[in-house]
């Protein structure tokens, strides 16, 4: 059986087409290089894997953008050893500036993976493989083009539109911004080719579980037309998944154990290998572990958690009374090898202990688009739409699916309230509560409302700081701050490159 996320080791990953002399291009048949490698199919295929395996290390660092620097989660403090906690604290605490070290790091890695995506594209459309075959590909990679300039755009607003391979670095430096209008018409293009190309769900054979099909096209255009507020359009598009043979598990819980990886609720997951020889396991659930905590989380003797993306007091306190999510989701602490309790929580969505044999090596897949998040983004249209009375058919199963009484009689503003909530706890740390705040407020809104969180934080820490005291500008959010600056280094090496209002 193939598995899709091994990682190519060759050399895929080009930027830049070389130019040479006619001797140059004659090609050692026994090397692998770009000139004689993408030629047949299989070929293509493993290319194609490779831009998979980039998505697993994207996703898997994508929370402090997404979770971390929302009301959801905050930090385990670390006194004695800052490591990379500038950098990371800047956006919990929503001190970011241009030279923010892991703002940099998202803008380049998601431009490191475009790079990858053109040139197999380029490729791809000068082959002579299969049609059908080729247009599979063509519907996966440009898939997750769309996917990259929604997570830019969403992140940074105009941005560098990038199609084709970049021939030389000087060619790389006369590229500007482009409107987030135009990005977002090239993401509904691609996404429109994808839908068009890529087989149902149903029809994936088992060997290809976890490749992009028709049903993750579909669900993510609904996202993009939510996000734009086109909401008749998010509705005709989201209701075509409802008859892929997508459903909800019974129990919140079974969505994300390993037993029940790429199950009926899931559209898209990030698939990682247990015990894996190949790098292909999923570490990220260590970072979230608590400080401090030797071996009374994890189950090694003296193991310690980075103290990253910890649940926020408020989180805690917005679960409803009997919400059945909680304790799937998070604990609000541990008992420590002393037998003492200690009130540190963490998450445990995502942690199995039986689903790994190796120290470190755990195989959770991530999840990235479910069909809970279809059900609550139809019901939101609908209700921005016509109001809630359509909606409550996908908004009261999850909450029936967490042991709450369904709702009934909200007007549209409460019943938009209800949806946002649902959302927030239902997809608790699947990297989707920062791009909900900013898609249902606007700016000046989102401002009060982190504010508001901020000083509640300040007031009541979630972790304790010890005699640090927080700094004056910590948790202080501007409006302009829904935008992340453009990385100061892109700005000194491309003078066509503008900085986002607000940051210097």
């Amino acid at each position: 059986m193939r598995k899709i996320i091994i990682i190519v080791f060759i050399g895929i990953a080009l930027l830049f087409n070389s130019c040479s002399a006619d001797f140059l291009e004659k090609y050692n048949p026994t090397q692998l290089d770009e000139g004689n490698f993408f030629l047949t199919e299989d070929q293509f295929e493993q290319a194609l894997n490779g831009v998979y395996g980039q998505l697993q290390g994207y996703i898997g660092s994508q929370w402090p953008f997404t979770e971390y620097i929302s009301d959801n989660t905050t930090v385990h403090f670390n006194i004695s050893d800052r490591g990379q906690g500038p950098s990371l604290e800047a956006i919990e605490y929503f001190q970011i500036v241009p030279g923010t070290g892991n703002i940099s790091s998202l803008y380049n890695n998601i431009y490191s993976s475009l790079g990858n995506i053109n040139n197999t594209l380029k490729k791809l459309s000068d082959s002579g493989i299969d049609d059908d075959v080729r247009a599979n590909f063509e519907g996966q990679l440009k898939f997750f083009r769309a996917f990259y300039y929604f997570e830019l755009v969403r992140f940074f607003g105009d941005v560098i539109i990038v199609t084709e391979p970049i021939n030389s670095p000087e060619e790389a430096y006369t590229f500007s911004r482009s409107p987030a209008s135009e990005v977002y018409d090239l993401i509904e293009g691609d996404l429109n080719f994808a839908i068009s190309s890529l087989p149902d769900p149903g029809s994936i054979s088992s060997s290809e579980i976890g490749r992009i099909s028709k049903g993750a096209a579909l669900s993510l255009l609904g996202k993009v037309y939510l996000t734009k507020k086109q909401y008749g359009d998010a509705v005709s598009t989201l209701n075509q998944v409802l008859n892929m043979g997508y459903s909800l598990m019974p129990n919140y819980a079974d969505v994300f154990d390993p037993e029940n990886k790429n199950n009926a609720e899931s559209i898209l997951e990030i698939q990682y290998q247990a015990d894996s020889d190949l790098g292909e396991w999923s570490g990220f659930i260590y970072n979230f572990y608590p400080r401090e905590s030797y071996g009374a989380v994890i189950n090694y003797s003296g193991a310690n958690g980075g103290g990253w993306n910890i649940p926020t007091l408020d989180l805690i306190n917005f679960y409803e009374e009997g919400d059945l999510r909680k304790v799937v989701s998070l604990s609000e602490g541990y008992t420590n090898t002393d037998g003492v309790w200690v009130p540190v929580p963490f998450i445990t969505k995502y942690f199995h202990e039986d689903s790994y044999t190796v120290r470190g090596r755990l195989g959770n897949n991530w999840p990235v688009i479910r069909y809970a998040d279809v059900l609550l983004m139809l019901a939101e249209a609908i209700n921005e739409q016509s109001g809630p009375e359509d909606a409550y058919r996908f908004l009261n199963p999850l909450r029936e699916r967490a042991a709450l009484a369904p709702l009934d009689n909200l007007d549209k503003e409460s019943f938009r309230e209800a949806v946002l909530r649902e959302r927030r706890i239902e997809l608790a740390f699947e990297n989707h509560r920062w791009f909900d705040l900013k898609r249902t407020m606007s700016p000046s809104e989102l401002s009060t409302f982190l504010n508001e969180h901020g000083a509640h934080e300040r007031e009541n820490p979630t972790t304790s700081r010890g005699p640090v005291p927080f700094s004056p500008g910590d948790y202080i959010f501007e409006p302009y701050e829904v935008l992340f600056p453009i990385p100061h280094a892109q700005i000194l090496i491309n003078e066509n490159l503008t900085q986002n209002e607000g940051y210097n």
